[in-house]
């Protein structure tokens, strides 16, 4: 789910490292909210990541 519609922004793996330098596998999730946008006039709604919806990369329905 956590995957951007508009620019395909995803989430990202990655190590948690403790003090003693022991590794466990983490996820980062992108910040991504399902919003109503105009698509070819018609309201649809989409799984949009915030930057996009602050860059006006979409139409607000």
């Amino acid at each position: 789910m956590a995957k951007c519609d508009i620019c395909g922004k995803g989430a990202h793996f990655g190590n948690n490292v403790s003090h003693s330098h022991r590794r466990s596998n983490r996820i980062w999730n992108s910040n991504v909210k399902s919003i109503k946008c105009n698509v070819n006039g018609t309201p649809k709604r989409l799984h949009v990541c915030t930057s996009c919806m602050k860059s006006g990369a979409v139409e607000r329905a």
